[in-house]
């Protein structure tokens, strides 16, 4: 079963449990394959699943689910929607779209070994062909002890899946300040890497040099770098041998960034200039096959 691009009207996700079980297998095998390469590709976050399929019709080869994006649509800060509710969202948008798609799955709700384990078991069900786990919750992170028996846990349930999906590892430790910063994110992807990640993850780098030394620590695996300021762009990425650039929360905040300032404009001033702004009624309907206004 070939995957086709989103750009392909009237896509359904298969009905037949057989069906599912080979379109994700396909799903897992593009996605593999994306990361071998040549160069870096661009996995973009919506955050639900009319943007995952506008993404889709962009020509990207990917998604991600963005844990933040998609609990402001549920009016929950990030990391306050429960398990099931986040699930619920990751199986919308990857049985919505006919690409890979890679679960933003936080610490892989679990207090410990045994429910990652059964978590992550959850996500692969939901039809992902990657999912992420974090080595921090609610603020605190795990020891590397601790965050390595995670990774193991999780790597364990995929393999007992029998399905091929990615296991990205991701450090929060830069990103969140914490003072043993890029040294202490090294030490702890490059025992990540040894201990069965398939991608390594470090969010907050601020230079190329941070970059390349996260890519030379744990090579040959693929790192995913975020897009955040300052913005590189995906040559100079690929220069320093990056395989991934995802967005993280930037689409759902653009979003909202449009969606305040007209809010606040009526709210302020009683006009409704910056709807000028937005695309208009016909192109989005047509997105989702509308033919009328």
């Amino acid at each position: 079963m070939t995957i086709e691009l989103a750009s392909k009207t009237g896509y359904s996700a298969p009905s037949g449990n057989a069906d599912r079980n080979q379109l994700q297998r396909a799903k897992c095998a593009a996605f593999a394959e994306l990361h071998k390469g040549p160069g870096a590709f661009v996995i973009p976050n919506p955050y639900d699943v009319g943007s995952a399929l506008y993404l889709g019709r962009l020509g990207f080869k990917a998604l991600a689910t963005s844990s933040a994006g998609a609990a402001w649509t549920l009016g929950r800060p990030d990391g306050g929607v429960a398990r099931n509710v986040m699930l619920a969202h990751i199986a919308a948008v990857a049985n919505a779209s006919p690409l890979p798609v890679n679960a933003d799955y936080e610490a892989c709700f679990g207090a410990d070994e045994a429910g990652v384990a059964e978590s992550v078991a959850l996500c692969v069900k939901a039809g992902v062909a990657g999912l992420s786990i974090e080595d921090l919750q609610d603020d605190a992170f795990y020891s590397l002890a601790e965050a390595l028996r995670r990774l193991a846990a999780a790597r364990a349930a995929i393999k007992q899946s029998g399905m091929p999906v990615l296991l990205t590892v991701r450090s929060e430790i830069v990103l969140r300040g914490d003072p043993g910063g890029l040294q202490e994110a090294l030490r702890r992807v490059t025992a990540f890497a040894a201990a069965g990640a398939d991608v390594i993850y470090v969010p907050g780098l601020k230079t190329l040099a941070e970059v390349r030394a996260v890519v030379d620590a744990v090579g040959p695996l693929p790192v995913n770098v975020l897009a955040s300021m300052p913005f590189f762009t995906l040559r100079q990425l690929e220069d320093v041998g990056v395989r991934r650039v995802s967005v993280g929360s930037s689409l759902a905040r653009a979003a909202w960034g449009g969606f305040m300032q007209a809010a606040r404009e009526i709210a302020q001033h009683g006009t409704f200039n910056a709807f000028t702004q937005g695309a208009p009624f016909s192109d989005v309907n047509a997105l989702f096959g509308g033919g009328k206004d």
